[in-house]
């Protein structure tokens, strides 16, 4: 290589790097190659921060000393930030502060509504525990939202989204669950309710025999109906969805009485509706050897002790199909259930079976005596993957595109009144708020509520000489392939060399 030749290949370089750095301040784009896509924002997101017409504060109260498992939380909360900024076109700014750096910044981070946690961290082989924040607030004008604890793991991109959304958004779409036939209450929905109500304004509303459904209601909700409903009520319905309502039914067919230890059936008419529609919510249990407990007293001598028994009529359910409403739910609980089929005459519209028993399942009949005592072998259930819960979205009950969600279950995700309420598991829960925003919201902001960030650590434990073999490993292999590759490069330029001054003296 020769002096000329080497001026214009630093030329040529200094002219790419140039090129490049002009390219990237005209140009943004990333790659990102993590399994989860936790760097790529959804389309719902980015809609939302198109809409954002006045700057929005994000400020991030996050302690800096934190373990590493901990601090990742924060450094992908920052990256995301960093593509909110980006995204933006400016209208969103963020800041970072530590709250454990003095106690006026702590007061100033509780009093914003943060919540202080614990936290496990190991130092010299002693485990001591640590206060810590992991916590924003966001700012537009003079309102407020605030994210108090983001759970590591969890779905960053939905809490941030969904916050953002509340501060720009005017009027919060109306959904409305029904009354008038036994169905629960808002305080019998709780958690439920409480979920919903940040992105919607949720009432209850009656059926009138005079006037028609307002179609200004996003979505109606019918949960455990236990009285029948009559022919104007089921044709103002049918009206709703006609005109392009959605409606989400859970329905109980079959109930069950533990104070009897009898099981029954039940008859509203909107079984009738439904199987109209294409619709077939069966009278009778769904039975699955993959189930939840209940608790029976026996008596021990003396004593007398409470016992968890497994009982196959409250199916526990873990296989979800991929989409919006059951993406990343891992078991919902569902007692006296009954299984869900579907034949609609429009072959244009699309289903979707959201969940289904186990390959271990059966079905027993409505009226049926339950003896909790049994023991279940495998020929007592013969059947597989039996639906309990449907979607639906096409010209369900006219010419205007609709949507429909049905489950064969009412009780799932109520907590109850008073000494009959109950906490519900999070999957119980998200399941219906996750059917509910499928049928509210066309921005596609329900499915980020499962988008968390992986984490695929080494799941068996190694030995500790193992350990220290991985880890000088990880630490020395470089050094040596650098070295190699050098030895590699010193031979052949070596061979090159002799040949060359062989080629001179021939």
């Amino acid at each position: 290589m020769n002096k000329r030749t080497l001026q214009i290949r630093i030329l040529l370089m200094v002219v790419i790097a140039l090129l490049v750095g002009f390219l990237s301040t005209r140009f943004n784009m990333r790659l990102d190659f993590t399994g989860d896509k936790r760097y790529t924002l959804s389309k719902a997101t980015r809609n939302i921060l198109k809409s954002i017409d006045e700057p929005v504060t994000v400020t991030a109260y996050f302690s800096t000393k934190l373990p590493p498992n901990v601090a990742e939380t924060k450094n992908d909360f920052r990256d995301l930030l960093v593509e909110y900024a980006s995204r933006s076109g400016g209208n969103l700014v963020y800041e970072f502060i530590d709250p454990t750096e003095n106690e006026e910044l702590e007061r100033e981070a509780q009093m914003a509504g943060i919540q202080m946690v614990m936290i496990n961290v190991r130092e010299k082989d002693e485990v001591k525990q640590q206060k810590a924040y992991l916590g924003a607030v966001l700012r537009k004008g003079e309102q407020k939202e605030v994210i108090p604890f983001l759970q590591p793991g969890a779905a960053m991109e939905y809490a941030l989204s969904s916050n953002i959304k509340k501060l720009i958004q005017t009027d919060k779409p109306s959904i409305v669950l029904l009354q008038g036939h036994g169905e629960p209450n808002l305080n019998a929905m709780q958690q439920v309710v409480s979920v919903l109500q940040v992105l919607y304004d949720v009432s209850t509303y009656n059926i009138s025999e005079t006037e028609a459904i307002p179609q200004t209601y996003e979505s109606i909700i019918i949960v455990a109906p236990k009285d029948s409903f009559n022919a104007m009520e089921l044709m103002r319905l049918d009206e709703y969805v006609a005109n392009g309502g959605n409606l989400l039914v859970a329905l109980n067919r079959v109930m069950g009485d533990f104070n009897t230890s009898m099981g029954s059936t039940v008859n509203t008419g909107l079984e009738t509706w439904l199987s109209e529609k294409g619709v077939d919510v069966a009278d009778k249990f769904l039975m699955d050897a993959q189930c939840g407990t209940v608790t029976i007293t026996q008596q021990q001598g003396f004593f007398r002790m409470q016992t968890p028994v497994q009982f196959p009529y409250m199916p526990l359910i873990a296989d979800f199909a991929d989409h919006p409403i059951s993406k990343g739910l891992e078991r919902v609980l569902l007692p006296f259930a009954s299984p869900v089929t579907h034949a609609f005459q429009d072959t244009t519209i699309s289903v979707t079976v959201l969940a289904k028993t186990s390959n271990r399942s059966n079905t027993g009949p409505g009226s049926t005596y339950f003896n909790v005592m049994k023991n279940y072998s495998q020929n007592d259930f013969p059947l597989s993957s039996l639906p309990v819960a449907i979607a639906a979205e096409g010209r369900i009950a006219g010419d205007n595109i609709s949507r429909l969600v049905v489950f064969g279950d009412g009780d799932f995700a109520v907590n109850g009144e008073g000494r009959e309420f109950q906490q519900l598991q999070p999957d119980n829960v998200s399941l219906l708020v996750n059917a509910v925003e499928w049928l509210s919201d066309d921005t596609g902001l329900n499915e980020l509520r499962t988008k968390g960030v992986s984490s695929r650590p080494i799941k068996k434990e190694l030995e500790d000489n193992t350990k220290t073999l991985v880890k000088f490993g990880n630490f020395l292999a470089p050094i040596f392939l650098i070295l190699g590759y050098g030895l590699v490069r010193l031979q052949i330029r070596a061979r090159r060399r002799k040949k060359w001054m062989e080629d001179q003296y021939v």
